[in-house]
C-alpha cells in the first residue's frame, strides 16, 4: 500500500510540474504535495521551502498553487518556510514576501492585488489597486487564513484560522477575525501560549 501511495503522489507531482508555467523558479523545495507554479514574474524559493503535509486534509487531492503573474511581480519564500496543503500564493502587483521559519496553514490564501477595479464601470478593465504583502519571520498562519493586498504581519505573530487579514499586524502577537484584530501579545513564556502549528 505505502509503494501504491508513492507512485500516485510522486505522478500527481510530476503532472503538476509539467503544466507549471513560470520560467523564473529558483530554489529546489521539498514538495510533499504538488506545486502549481504559473506566471511571467518570479518565484525565489530558500532553502528547505517546504510544500504540503501528509496527514492534513486534501494531501492527496489538492495542490499549492504559486503565481507571479505578471513580468515584474515576485514571490519570495525565506529559508525553512512550511506551506500545508493547498496553499494559494498569486503577486499581479509589487510582490509578497514570506519570511524565513514562518508557517502556513491549509487553504491559506495571499494576494497582493484585487485584481478588478472596485468602480462598477470600471471593473473590467480598470486599474486594480494594489499593495505589497510581508510575512516576518517566524509567523504562524492558520487554516484558511486570507490575506489581501497592502498587509505587513510583524515577526513571531500569529493569525487565527479562518481570519481575513486587510490591515497590517504588529509583531508578536495574536490576531484573529473577520477583519482580522489583535486579541492579545504573545507571552514572553513559551509555555504560556501553547500554540501548536496545524499538521
Amino acid at each position: 500500500m505505502r509503494r501504491l501511495d508513492g507512485l500516485l503522489r510522486r505522478s500527481r507531482i510530476w503532472k503538476y510540474r509539467a503544466l507549471s508555467t513560470c520560467e523564473r523558479v529558483s530554489g529546489s523545495p521539498i514538495v510533499v504535495q504538488p506545486v502549481l507554479f504559473l506566471g511571467d514574474g518570479a518565484i525565489v524559493l530558500g532553502r528547505n521551502v517546504e510544500f504540503g503535509w501528509r496527514t492534513s486534509a486534501s494531501f492527496h487531492t489538492g495542490y499549492c498553487h504559486i503565481e507571479a503573474s505578471k513580468t515584474t511581480s515576485r514571490i519570495e519564500l525565506g529559508d525553512d518556510v512550511q506551506l500545508n496543503n493547498n496553499a494559494m500564493i498569486k503577486s499581479e502587483g509589487p510582490g509578497i514576501k514570506i519570511g524565513t521559519r514562518a508557517l502556513l496553514g491549509s487553504g491559506v490564501t495571499i494576494y497582493d492585488s484585487d485584481f478588478h477595479e472596485l468602480h462598477p464601470d470600471r471593473r473590467r478593465g480598470g486599474q486594480p489597486k494594489t499593495g505589497a504583502v510581508e510575512l516576518g519571520e517566524n509567523v504562524f498562519i492558520g487554516d484558511h487564513v486570507l490575506i489581501l493586498k497592502g498587509v505587513r504581519i510583524g515577526a513571531h505573530s500569529v493569525i487565527g484560522a479562518g481570519s481575513v487579514v486587510t490591515t497590517s499586524i504588529p509583531a508578536g502577537v495574536i490576531a484573529a477575525g473577520n477583519p482580522a484584530r489583535v486579541i492579545r501579545t504573545l507571552s514572553r513564556e513559551p509555555a504560556e501560549d501553547r500554540v501548536t502549528a496545524p499538521r
